[in-house]
Formats: C-alpha cells, structure tokens, sequence
C-alpha cells in the first residue's frame, strides 16, 4: 500500500473511534497491534492486542466521564506509516484536557500494527486520567 492508502486507514480509524463504529476499528487494527501512549500515570503504557487498545480506548472514555473528543487536524502518509495529528478536550471533575497530540501509526496490508500517541503536555494528560 502506498501513502494515500495508509493516509486513508488512519482517516476511516479517526472516523470510526469518533462515531464508535467497532466494527471498522476491528477491521482497521491488526489483532496483535500495539498502542503506546507516552507520558506517565492515567493511561499511558503500552496495550498489546486490539481487544487491550479497545479496552485503553473505553478507559479514556470511563474516565473523561464520555466527555473525551478527539478532533483530526491532518494525516500525512508514508510507504509504511502515516502521522496524525489530532486535537483532544474532554472535561471532569474541574479539570480541562485540551491539548494537540501527534500519533504515529504503522500501516501494513491496510491494517494498523502499532502506534505511538504523543500528546504535547504528558504531564497534564496523566493528571487528567489519573
């Protein structure tokens, strides 16, 4: 696959985790993927599996009080990865998530196999989620 197909599977993956349609993340995401979220505390970590990166998703979800939105700014696509960058707020509790983060996905087969979510303020993202 080239760069405008990769480009294109993170696009649908974006569109899919902001609509919940399961079924398109289950096509997307290769069964032995791999997510790594960097920073400390709250959900950062390494999930291997799409059902622990589903899980890591829902989790964002349970502790954002369903609040967590993810807006795509722009995908650029690669022979074997594409790089999102993505916007996210949520709210709970008194505290605000508002930040840009950079995920860079690699794309094989039209599948997701791993990807590595680097928000711009690690720091405030742990904090939120903890």
């Amino acid at each position: 696959m080239g760069s405008d197909e990769n480009a294109a599977v993170v696009r649908r993956g974006y569109e899919a985790f902001s609509s919940g349609d399961m079924a398109t993340l289950t096509e997307l995401f290769a069964e032995d993927a791999v997510w790594h979220e960097e920073g400390h505390g709250g959900v950062s970590g390494v999930n291997k599996g799409r059902d622990a990166i589903f899980a890591h998703f829902g989790e964002e979800m349970s502790r954002s009080g369903a609040t967590y939105k993810v807006t795509l700014q722009d995908v650029i696509g690669g022979d074997e990865h594409a790089i999102a960058l993505h916007h996210d707020h949520a709210e709970r509790d008194n505290k605000v998530l508002d930040q840009n983060v950079v995920v860079v996905f690699q794309v094989r087969d039209g599948r997701i196999r791993e990807a590595w979510e680097i928000p711009d303020d690690q720091a405030g993202r742990g904090e939120f989620f903890s």
